[in-house]
């Protein structure tokens, strides 16, 4: 074992040459009261279970500790091991913290190891308090997911609102080239159902609190929604790619990939839950409105210079003659919602309900900001 750890010690030098898992070993040693080998095993176990028998792990993080020790970043007394000055400066600079040093294994587990596991570098004080919290959390894992701005602190309103965005950008193959609007415009149901389709499951999922919470979880391929379970499965990658590497860190920064693949331009594409069509089989705007325009002429009522569809019936001709969209009905009506407030074609309201179509015209309606929709107008008068 000391042969081991001499030769692995030659590798460590400065911190951009020590292997990740060696770093981890001395970021727990370095926290406060240091550390027994004992306790560095069972600190470790729930990052390395899913990979490592007790024995496989032990083994591995025993001969980190040999290798720090002979490269002087440790040391040991009575079976403790605790940092050296130049130790606790590596253990720093390998967590992007300055002068921080010391603090309690669980706050340093759950706050920048689980930044570093989402790409949060050198995270500052803020950013590292809402890491810490089960809503802040959520939102990080969300935010690097989904390639929206890291915050943790946005409300779940405000996150539902986003994804919503996303959920339109991915109803419509991810090619609209403008700005969309849906974000703030539709109520809270309908953002939440078409936010609700990024889901492996698509559903209403009753609040934007478990949306956020369900979204999350799907993300980092948790199977419980809580704080904890997130923790774990963000952990256990960060602790896969610490198996992994074989390249010093400086050259293989470790950051867990989520399932979503960050793009520059297109907020999602089909390699986000639920998008079991590539995006090439939906249509853009000027698409979608042409062909809704064409069925809802065939099903339209009233007058020459007036004549209007409703928004159920044209949903029915549209989900037969266009299956390989994979449309859903939310997906529908807030792409009717952004059509129209592009001017792709124009939505009007049921002024005068008819008893005998009641139901059809509350399927129709659509609710964005102060006005409801039921009619796709037709003709001139579009």
């Amino acid at each position: 074992m000391q042969a081991a750890g001499a030769t692995a010690a030659a590798a460590i030098g400065a911190t951009s040459s020590m292997p990740f898992r060696t770093g981890l070993v001395l970021a727990r040693i370095a926290c406060a009261n240091g550390a027994s080998r004992a306790l560095l095993v069972r600190d470790f176990a729930p990052l390395f279970s899913h990979k490592l028998s007790p024995a496989e792990l032990r083994k591995l993080v025993l001969g980190d500790v040999e290798a720090l020790l002979a490269a002087g970043s440790i040391a040991e007394s009575r079976g403790r091991l605790t940092v050296t000055d130049e130790g606790a400066a590596q253990a720093d600079e390998f967590l992007g913290r300055k002068g921080a040093g010391g603090g309690q294994w669980q706050e340093l587990r759950d706050g920048r190891l689980i930044a570093m596991a989402l790409g949060l570098d050198s995270i500052g004080p803020k950013k590292l308090r809402a890491i810490l919290t089960p809503d802040g959390l959520r939102a990080f894992i969300l935010q690097q997911a989904y390639a929206l701005p890291m915050s943790g602190t946005q409300t779940t309103a405000k996150l539902r609102a986003q994804l919503a965005v996303i959920a339109l950008e991915r109803a419509f193959g991810n090619k609209i080239k403008t700005g969309l609007g849906a974000g703030s415009g539709f109520s809270a149901k309908a953002g939440r159902l078409l936010a609700g389709q990024l889901s492996s499951r698509p559903r209403d999922l009753g609040s934007d609190g478990r949306l956020v919470a369900a979204l999350a979880a799907e993300a980092v391929d948790a199977r419980q929604t809580d704080a904890d379970a997130l923790r774990a499965a963000l952990l256990r990658r960060l602790a896969d790619k610490a198996l992994k590497e074989k390249e010093p860190l400086a050259k293989s920064r470790v950051v867990v990939q989520l399932p979503i693949e960050k793009k520059p331009v297109a907020a999602n594409d089909a390699g986000l839950p639920g998008a079991s069509l590539p995006p090439t089989r939906r249509p853009d705007p000027a698409a979608f409105s042409r062909v809704v325009m064409m069925l809802a002429e065939s099903c339209a009522e009233g007058w020459s210079g007036n004549r209007k569809a409703l928004i159920s019936r044209v949903w029915q001709a549209l989900s037969e003659a266009h299956p390989e969209w994979g449309l859903s009905e939310i997906e529908y009506k807030c792409m009717l919602g952004e059509a129209h407030r592009t001017g792709h074609l124009r939505l009007a309201t049921a002024d005068l309900k008819d008893k005998s179509n009641a139901a059809e015209i509350e399927a129709s309606a659509i609710t964005y900001k102060n006005t409801q929709w039921h009619l796709i107008r037709v003709g001139e008068a579009g």
